[in-house]
């Protein structure tokens, strides 16, 4: 390129091819590779996965701790309210997060943007625009709440190595300003999926750092208890509600035993004629039965320690048990497997009714067949007895009409065995979709199994201007049409399975949720 004097000389032309010479030059060093890009989207998939998991792990530890505070407010107190804090101030960090990571798909992408499927993942202005913009400092706010929570996890881990690691996990670096900030370092200039998976791992770190925070609070609540090295007598009963003509069981036992002596037992002044504990009386009075004794053991010095204990049991009435074997409901429609049995009593013997539906017997078991729908069903229990019919309990069920399905797509896996392919995030190979006929809908969830007919469908693709492509199904079998979308369909992409009417087994069609059917 000419300089000096030279570009005054230049034609308004060469001046003009010259700039967008220099133009191309940048735009060709600030071009972020492909690859780069996919392999952010693929460390990015992988962390939402550790997300949902490490989330779902955190549940069931908040879950235990509460249920600990539940059974032993006074104790377990203090450490529950801290948990209580710790779970809310992740809650709203991680939402937070979320509301950053659409806000910048959005910049990228548009109003209608997924940000766990961006489409323009190397822009550089979406990052920068959502979290350093004038005014807003969203970055600066989002510094400032993760070091508010690192402060708060920090007073929570007793252990000093793990309190440092979790330090640095969350570390935010000097509380520096301007371009020298946390938040100028990591979205200032950043491909929008870079930043995204930036967020990402950052919920990634709170959730781990909430992890282990609530594993320390758990572990607390127990670490002031007294420890004992007492021997104490216990009464362990199969169970201490008997029907009258039953026998009662239990055992008695030390809590430590010495396998090579047992103990000796004594109930109500007689020795127990066995050696294991076990006792056994006759329920023959309905009421409550109080007993007491004591267990005699050898000490290592030849003398004799003796455990005394007390307890009691009920003899009680027979009477029935009536439970659902899907659920605490009744679906109109399909047929309710019940189960019902009296103790004391032959399954010849027993006999019910159903209001708001029939009842029949299979085998061992009853089918309901509700009708009304929002109406209750009240399953009556007679028992035969001495020649007589006597009433032995009810049970009010509630009616409600079938859940909604989901729809399919049958495939076959490795073995030749059909499954159920549900949509993203799992994902198909092309030619399993080739080979596949149709759509089905069901519900499977291992408490319900009812399959629907899928009446019709659309299927959504996109060209490569992002224009959409809908095609309608041919009844349940895909038409084809739609069949031409899927051979063209490359590696990675997805289309979208969308206005499924199904039928279920009740005769009502209903419009159920769409799926993203992702390809390998």
């Amino acid at each position: 390129m000419a300089g000096g004097n030279n570009v005054a000389r230049m034609s308004p032309r060469q001046r003009m091819i010259n700039l967008m010479y220099i133009v191309l030059t940048a735009m060709l060093a600030l071009n972020v590779s492909s690859d780069v890009l996919n392999g952010f989207n693929q460390v990015h998939d992988g962390l939402r996965t550790t997300n949902r998991n490490m989330t779902s792990k955190n549940e069931v530890q908040f879950r235990y701790l509460s249920e600990l505070y539940d059974k032993n407010p006074t104790k377990v107190g203090e450490w529950y309210e801290k948990g209580d804090r710790l779970h809310d101030m992740s809650q709203s960090l991680c939402l937070t997060i979320d509301s950053l990571k659409l806000a910048i798909a959005r910049q990228a992408d548009g109003n209608d943007a997924n940000p766990e499927q961006i489409v323009n993942l190397d822009d550089l202005e979406a990052a920068s625009v959502t979290m350093l913009r004038p005014g807003r400092n969203e970055g600066k706010k989002l510094r400032e709440s993760v070091n508010a929570f690192r402060e708060y996890v920090s007073s929570l881990i007793t252990d000093p190595t793990k309190r440092k690691a979790m330090e640095a996990m969350l570390s935010t670096g000097k509380p520096d300003e301007g371009e020298n900030s946390w938040e100028n370092r990591n979205f200032d200039n950043m491909p929008a999926i870079a930043a995204v998976t930036l967020l990402t791992k950052l919920e990634n770190d709170i959730r781990q750092a909430e992890s282990e925070a609530l594993t320390n609070l758990i572990t607390n609540v127990d670490i002031s208890d007294v420890r004992v090295n007492s021997l104490d007598a216990y009464v362990i009963p199969n169970s201490k509600m008997v029907m009258r003509g039953d026998k009662y069981s239990a055992n008695i036992v030390l809590a430590a035993i010495d396998t090579t002596q047992r103990p000796t037992v004594f109930v109500n002044g007689s020795k127990l004629p066995n050696d294991k504990g076990l006792l056994e009386l006759n329920a023959t009075t309905v009421g409550t039965h109080d007993y007491s004794g004591y267990i005699e053991v050898m000490k290592g010095d030849g003398s004799i320690d003796r455990r005394e204990f007390k307890s009691s049991y009920t003899v009680m009435e027979p009477m029935a048990t009536i439970s659902p074997t899907l659920m605490n409901v009744l679906y109109a429609g399909i047929d309710n497997p019940i189960s019902i049995s009296v103790p004391g009593f032959p399954m010849n013997a027993i006999q019910a009714t159903m209001t708001n539906g029939t009842l029949t017997r299979s085998g061992d078991s009853w089918i309901a067949r509700p009708q009304t729908v929002g109406s209750e069903a009240v399953i009556s229990v007679t028992a035969n007895t001495d020649g007589a019919a006597r009433n032995v309990g009810s049970m009010t069920f509630r009616v409600r009409k079938l859940p909604d399905p989901t729809p399919y797509i049958p495939i076959k896996d490795a073995q030749g065995n059909v499954v159920h392919y549900k949509g993203s995030p799992k994902k198909i190979s092309k030619a399993a979709l080739m080979a596949a006929e149709s759509l089905g809908a069901a519900i499977d969830d291992d408490i319900l199994n009812v399959t629907y007919t899928v009446v019709s469908f659309s299927t959504v693709f996109f060209d490569s201007m992002g224009n959409a492509i809908p095609e309608v199904s041919d009844g349940a079998s895909f038409s084809r049409r739609q069949k031409e979308q899927f051979k063209r369909l490359k590696p990675g992409k997805n289309f979208f399975i969308t206005d499924v009417k199904a039928k279920g087994p009740d005769g009502i069609t209903r419009d159920i949720s769409p799926i993203n059917v992702a390809l390998n």
